[in-house]
This record gives structure tokens, sequence and C-alpha cells, in this order.
């Protein structure tokens, strides 16, 4: 068997014909079309740093048939229905549905608990939130199977590659029903429209092999004895016992923050990041990054920002976070009285709109640890969200302000036409944010001007607060058992305990955990 692995860089208008691209890859490679027996792209990346924008791919050509496990290995559940190890998971997001999976690989009965609702049932408390702005603190867009990811984009990319295996994650996506396109592309994504039939296949998937999967299941105490975490009580007053428990909740779940002080179980302050979500013309971005009138066969431009800002002696970072090209902005708030924002993109990005959070770091420094403890970030992003209510008139409107006339701290007359469905109100965002994050973001903004043309004008504007960029709270855990350092039996996981910062990390997380129970248990 010969392998042949080759690199090339294709004009965009080839790059994205099929046919095209693998004929182009086999000529480089030294042999006529048609001759190879399989090309297996490897990666596709879009090179926009010179003058002309090139795809970069990468494949692997055999002039043989190509190894039986190429896309695999494939995943099998053993069906534990009759296991007596019996693990409780709260919450059904990321973390939570690859630690019930892991559990189901090493022979463990997963419990998923999950306060939302199922992903078409959750669909009806989106639209109200949309459209009669009203916010059911169970299911939003932050609560409900999937998670956060599930209605707000399904971004693949991650730095987190230490953590555990990539390559695992996405081929039990791609398994469950993502595109293979998230194979290859060296930024990945599933898209808001389709994420949600992945996740309940995984859902599914539990089921099928003996797990449980439970919605309208909020936990409201512990049972707690000697510092031994027994199991778990619901809403419902249910006690459910069990040999251990996931800690999955995501990092909005304040209610369980406020649950694990209140019972004594030791959290921390952690930094965290904060600011607004910045929305252009999706077309002012594709000329400034491709350097062309027109995109063509290209997919919608993205960008990756970074500032380091001097206010009062103090150096915080400014950077883009979950950046969506062709995408939309969605209210994300979780409880009624906060204004929260978040973006999304639909798998074709198809959107006229580009947009993305420009948020500040928050350091303990930043906060009132001495009067609020460890849960001075959560009462500081609090307090934002509830004047970016009160600014905007008490709905889920939310309060915005032209880019330009934010940098000259100017109350807009007028805004754009915007994809935020709830609807925007003139402010000055100053009164919201305070006046040292304020400083922080046009610091920010003016050094994002001078990198990409037309950005810092007012032919954008930016609409706030982007303030659940990740935990306020870390619930510690040790390094190596990952089971909290106090309470045996408890097991911190994914975003919401501190140790992740997207899908992919929280399902690395969560896999992590399930082993880690797996190893307390034997």
């Amino acid at each position: 068997m010969l392998k042949k692995e080759i690199e090339t860089l294709l004009s965009p208008e080839t790059a994205f014909d099929e046919l095209a691209r693998y004929e182009a890859l086999l000529q480089h490679a030294g042999t006529q079309p048609g001759q190879a027996d399989y090309v297996h792209l490897l990666r596709r990346s879009i090179d926009a740093r010179g003058r002309q924008p090139l795809v970069r791919l990468r494949a692997d050509v055999y002039f043989s048939a190509p190894p039986a496990g190429l896309f695999g290995p494939w995943f099998t559940y053993p069906n534990v229905k009759e296991s007596s190890l019996r693990v409780l998971v709260v919450g059904a997001g990321p973390a939570g549905l690859f630690a019930a999976l892991r559990c189901l690989e090493l022979g463990m009965k997963p419990v998923v608990l999950e306060r939302g609702r199922d992903v078409r049932a959750r669909r009806r408390d989106l639209a109200a939130i949309n459209q009669e702005q009203f916010v059911n603190p169970d299911s939003n867009y932050c609560f409900g199977e999937g998670g956060a990811g599930t209605y707000s984009d399904g971004k693949l990319y991650t730095r987190a590659t230490k953590r555990g295996d990539v390559g695992r994650v996405l081929r039990r996506l791609v398994q469950h029903g993502a595109t293979p396109d998230i194979l290859v592309d060296a930024h990945p994504h599933i898209g808001t429209n389709k994420l949600p039939a992945v996740v309940q296949a995984l859902r599914e998937a539990i089921i099928a092999a003996g797990g449980e999967v439970r919605f309208d299941t909020r936990v409201t105490d512990l049972l707690l004895e000697n510092n031994r975490l027994r199991g778990v009580v619901t809403a419902t007053g249910e006690a459910l016992e069990a040999a251990a428990t996931i800690l999955a909740t995501g990092h909005s779940a304040r209610d369980i923050y406020e649950l694990l002080h209140r019972r004594g179980v030791l959290i921390e302050a952690k930094p965290f990041a904060l600011g607004v979500r910045v929305e252009h013309p999706q077309a002012l971005i594709d000329q400034a990054q491709y350097r062309r009138a027109e995109r063509g066969l290209l997919p919608a431009a993205s960008y990756s920002l970074v500032h380091q800002t001097a206010v009062r002696g103090q150096q915080r970072g400014v950077f883009s976070f979950c950046m969506c090209p062709g995408g939309f902005i969605v209210p994300a708030a979780t409880a009624p009285g906060e204004v929260v924002v978040n973006g999304m993109s639909p798998s074709r990005r198809d959107s006229h709109y580009a947009n993305s959070g420009i948020v500040a770091a928050v350091e303990l420094a930043d906060l009132d640890v001495a009067q609020h403890g460890p849960l001075a970030g959560l009462r500081f992003q609090q307090a934002l969200e509830q004047r970016a209510c009160q600014a905007a008139g008490g709905t889920q409107r939310a309060p915005a302000q032209l880019l330009g006339d934010f940098l000259k701290n100017k109350l807009s007359s007028d805004l754009l036409e915007t994809s935020y469905q709830p609807g925007l109100v003139p402010v000055r965002l100053d009164d919201v944010l305070g006046p040292d994050l304020a400083e922080r973001l046009r610091q920010g903004f003016r050094d994002f001007g001078r990198k990409i043309p037309g950005y810092a004008t007012n032919a954008a504007q930016i609409v706030g607060v982007e303030s659940r960029t990740s935990a306020p709270v870390r619930i510690p855990r040790d390094k190596d058992t990952l089971q909290h350092p106090v309470v045996t039996g408890l097991f911190p996981c994914g975003e919401g305990a501190g140790y992740a910062g997207g899908i992919v990390s929280a399902a690395m997380d969560g896999e992590r955990c399930a082993e880690a129970v797996s190893a307390a248990l034997s």
C-alpha cells in the first residue's frame, strides 16, 4: 500500500469545487486524475494573510484500498440497564452528555438530570423569549437539552488539545449525525439549525443502552452526610441516590452555586470576562478580511482580535469572543429582570450580519470579594445584567449604541437594523457598563479599528451585555482524582465548574470525569 501525504494551496474558486479539488491534489502528487484509489481529505483551512485569499488543503492519497478504520473508530455502547453502578449526571450539556456516554462504555449506568426541556419542546421557550419577551428560568437559550451550545452556535474549535482526544469527540458527533466536515475543517462548526438533531441522537443512544435522561428535573438540594455526597434532591422532593454525582450544570446555573455555598461546599471566585456584542454588516468583514469586493465561494469571514488595555494603572486584556460570521444575536437571559446577549450562526452562515462578543478580563481585584466572598463575580454579573434590563425598559429589548458614537460617549439618535429579534433601545452604554469597563472597551475598539478597516465606525453597533463568557465561580477538584477536595462522591465538571470553555473542551472534561468516577468506584 502506497500512501502519500500532500499539501497544496488553491484559489477559492477551485478549492470549493469537490471534483476540481481532488484532481488538483492528484496532479500535485505526481499522478493523473483517476489513477489513485482514494483521496482522504485531512485538513481544510482558509489563509487570508496575503493579498489573495487561499484555501489550504491537506490530504492523504492512496494508490491502493484505504484502511478499513480510516474514519473510525466508531463507538458501541454496552447495555447497562442492570448495572449496579449508578452515576448521577446533573446537566445535559456537552459535558453531561459525553460523561453519560463514557459511563456507558465503562459499564456504569448514567442517570442524567436536566432542569430544562428536550430540544423540541425547548424551541417554544426560545420563541417566547424572542416574540413575547418572556423568560422561562428553567428552559431558555442556556438551559435545556444540549446546554447553551445547542441554540447558540455549535462551534467546535478548541485549543484545549492536551485535555483529551479532540478527534474522539468529533468522531462521536459525526456518528450521531454531525456533518463529516467537522473532521477536516480548521475551525469546525455544526450550526444551530443542525445541532439539535445531533443532541437528540446522543440522548437516544444513552437511553437505548439502558441509561436514563430526565427532563424538567431541577436539583434543589444535596444529600450530604459527613462530607460525603450520596445524591441529590429534586424540585419535586424526590431523593435520588447514586455511587457518584457528576456536576455538569453549566456556567449560568447560578442557583447551583448558591446551593453549594449555602450547604457549606467549598467554592471559589474566579476571573472571567464581560463586555458587549458588536454587530457589523457581514459584507464589511468579508471585504476587510478577503481584500476583495465580493467573497464569491468563500465562506463568511471571521476575525480574532485582542488588545492589552490600561485603566487606572491596571492592565487588562480586551478580546473578541465567540465570533459568529453570518449569524444572529440572541437573548440569553436565564431569569426575568436581566438582559444578556449571545451570538449564534446557522450551518450555512448566510445571515447578512457578523457579530462577536468584545469583552474585557475581570480579575478578582475588580470584585468585592470582601462582601460577597466566592459569589463576588456572580454578583458583579447580575448587577450589570439588571442595569441593562432597566436601561432598555424592563423587557428583553437590549441597550445599544452605534460604535462610533460609543467611542465619543455620545447617545445614538438612531440605531441600525439588527438580527436581535426582541429589539434594541438607544442607550449610553457607559451607564450600564460603568466607567472603567467602558474605557477598556473603547481602547480595544480603537485598536481593532486600526486592524480592520471600517470596523470602529457607525457602520457597526454594540449591544449589551455579553456577560456569560465563562463561569465566575470555580468548584475545586483534585487534579488527579477530579473529585471535590472536601466532599467525596462529587465530581465537578465542565464550564460550570470552571474547567472548560466550549463544546469540545466541555465534552472532553465530561469523558475525563466519567473515567475518574470509574477509577474511584473500582
